[in-house]
């Protein structure tokens, strides 16, 4: 049996994948419609069209199980059970598809996006970086469906992917459901899509899904549905590897694996054009212009208390500025807090801008008194987004200035609600400690195979390495027998990772 997740403190970390310096250069600084743009012309360059046939030759790299079995076989997001024995494994090449009548059976190339859709059309039809390696029948069974919140299932594979009829808020016909753990896989593969081939939409099928011009590129039900999944689920190391492998076989990469970040500054989380997020109603969650604020005094850095939307906001060592948008509130020393929302906390939006003195920094991002991320600021008007920060119940927001002197104007504050399966913060420390003082990785980064511990470790009785997601990358039991001092280590991609050993936790990087 595959161990079950660990859900860490890190959550609002996410590991990078592997893109060449100054691939996204062009994309600095943009949002919304213009980022898509962007990112579209990067992407597009140096495409290499492979062709159909190409797909199995590719799928040997880009779609090997290295993250759960690490056995080799075809990882399939249709078929894989994160935390038990898969039903089937499929063999590279041997068990390509060939015919089907039931599952495990054999695997063929499944468009996430349906190519009816583009009439089978080049270079869509083999673009590998939305089309993934899936069980034959799964693949069937999804047909040309779009993705959507399965209500009363109709059909369910072996691994819980489940097709019946939509409960996804504005659409009631048939929709395909993966697992949670490829939620986030599936709108990533798709936004993909809608930004590679945004050009050619209006040439397209809609196909309950997509949108017939570039931006905001889908149908608006579909899009909160996959904004929704990629907050929840975040990118995986299975996917950094998949994107990197995508890379070297066809040239180009997923612009939403490698910066987690992109997805919201396009649409924020739900879109009406424009790429600005939708205000919530009477959810709590925080959707904040500046447009209350208390305009009296507005020279003076005082503290400033309004409401907006059921949420009271208060600023401390500030004042009101006519700035970045219509308003903004500039904190000096001090900071911005909101009152408790009872919806919880999916991932965070702020635009920042430097004004008037001082130098480039951060604010800490903090829920309920736990730093979750920061957020930089610099001279220009700079959108940050932190993701997956995925916590559910009462939550209070505070944005603190690092620095005693800096003005910085906030703008546009927003966050989404959550209420999925969450571990708060606050009390993931009482269960395991980061004990970076009785045992220390030295060196660290590591750069072999091999990673060496020092302090008391002759009576650990285990060790394991998970990413920042929480999956458990590989179990040693008695690590250090016959007086070793050293973990040998297999198949991690460049990243952050976290040793647990027994009841402690280091964290170390792979370079």
């Amino acid at each position: 049996m595959k161990k079950p997740l660990l859900i860490i403190a890190f959550a609002s970390f996410l590991a990078n994948a592997q893109a060449p310096a100054g691939y996204y250069n062009a994309a600095n600084g943009l949002s919304g419609a213009s980022l898509k743009t962007a990112l579209s012309t990067i992407i597009t360059n140096g495409h290499q069209d492979k062709g159909y046939g190409g797909l199995w030759t590719g799928y040997k790299t880009t779609d090997i199980d290295k993250n759960y079995e690490n056995d080799g076989s075809i990882l399939d997001i249709y078929s894989e059970k994160p935390t038990g024995a898969d039903p089937y494994k499929f063999t590279p090449v041997m068990n390509q598809c060939g015919t089907y009548s039931v599952e495990g059976n054999c695997y063929n190339r499944e468009h996430i996006v349906p190519q009816s859709l583009f009439n089978e059309a080049s270079p869509m039809v083999s673009d590998i970086n939305f089309i993934r390696a899936t069980d034959g029948k799964v693949n069937g069974m999804r047909s040309n469906y779009p993705f959507g919140k399965v209500g009363t299932a109709t059909f369910t594979s072996k691994n819980g992917s489940k097709l019946g009829n939509s409960t996804s808020s504005g659409y009631s016909g048939v929709v395909f459901e993966p697992i949670d753990e490829f939620k986030g896989d599936v709108a990533r593969m798709i936004f993909y899509f809608v930004t590679r081939y945004q050009s050619k939409l209006s040439t397209f099928s809609t196909g309950n899904m997509l949108g017939s011009s570039a931006f905001p590129g889908l149908q608006t039900w579909e899009l909160n549905v996959l904004l929704a999944w990629h907050n929840q689920d975040p990118v995986s190391q299975a996917e950094i590897n998949r994107n990197n492998a995508t890379y070297t076989y066809q040239g180009n990469r997923n612009p939403f694996i490698d910066n987690a970040n992109y997805a919201n500054q396009i649409w924020g989380s739900g879109s009406t054009g424009g790429g600005t997020t939708t205000p919530p109603t009477s959810t709590g969650c925080a959707n904040e212009t500046f447009e209350t604020i208390p305009t009296t005094s507005t020279a003076s850095y005082l503290t400033r208390n309004w409401t907006n939307s059921g949420i009271s906001w208060t600023a401390t060592d500030a004042r009101t500025d006519q700035t970045i948008s219509t308003k903004a509130i500039t904190v000096r020393d001090g900071a911005l807090t909101s009152s408790s929302s009872a919806n919880g906390i999916g991932s965070l939006t702020v635009t920042t801008q430097l004004k008037f003195t001082g130098s480039n920094g951060t604010f800490n991002v903090k829920v309920n008194g736990t730093t979750v991320g920061t957020v930089p600021y610099n001279t220009n008007a700079t959108t940050t987004t932190i993701n997956n920060i995925n916590i559910s119940g009462n939550v209070a927001v505070t944005l603190e200035n690092t620095s005693t002197s800096n003005r910085v104007a906030i703008d546009n504050l927003s966050w989404t609600c959550y209420s999925g399966t969450s571990r708060q913060v606050q009390n993931i420390a009482s269960e395991v400690s980061l004990d970076q003082n009785t045992l220390q990785i030295s060196p660290n980064p590591i750069s072999n195979n091999e990673i060496f511990v020092k302090g008391e470790t002759q009576n650990i009785k285990k060790a394991e390495i998970y990413n920042l997601q929480g999956k458990v990358m590989q179990t040693i039991e008695q690590p250090f027998k016959n007086n070793r001092n050293s973990i040998s280590i297999k198949n991690l991609g460049q990243g952050v990772y976290l040793l647990k050993l027994d009841d402690s936790i280091l964290k170390f990087i792979v370079k």
